[in-house]
């Protein structure tokens, strides 16, 4: 790791996941945003389009697009939310549905391939030190470590 800052192995490695994921999606005529989305959209209730994008990290205007785009595949329907008219559900459809799937059965293969070769104790030291790194974000400690002392 000589030489490797923390945040170069993290963006190194999240874009050759994205990559190896996108490559694999487009197999199906899909993104990995189009499989996030469909593995985020609860299966029996749908899920508000106001809560999804903050669910997936995705701005509104690329998760507009990936929706439509769904949309236009078959793959989603917006409902008016009974509870919000002003709200929108968003619904799988029975294309969706198995769309939803074949994106999960290709996320347990990925998972499973890291455990296998890392081991499960490196994989929760992996995760622990994520967390650590996203709790240190989220309180601010990394650029304004004496605000919240």
């Amino acid at each position: 790791m000589k030489d490797k800052t923390i945040d170069y192995v993290l963006r190194a490695t999240w874009q050759a996941v994205s990559r190896m994921y996108n490559e694999e999606a487009a197999k199906y005529g899909a993104t990995m945003s189009t499989g996030f989305a469909l593995l985020s959209i609860d299966r029996e209730k749908g899920t508000p389009s106001t809560t999804l994008g903050p669910k997936m990290g995705m701005e509104a205007t690329s998760l507009t697009r990936t929706l439509k785009t769904m949309e236009e595949k078959g793959l989603i329907t917006r409902r008016k939310n009974p509870l919000d008219g002003r709200g929108v559900l968003i619904f799988l459809t029975a294309f969706g549905q198995q769309k939803r799937d074949l994106s999960k059965q290709t996320v347990l293969q990925f998972n499973e391939a890291v455990k296998k070769e890392v081991g499960e104790e490196k994989l929760k030291h992996f995760i622990e030190v994520s967390e650590i790194i996203n709790q240190l974000i989220a309180d601010k400690k990394i650029f304004n470590p004496n605000k919240n002392k």
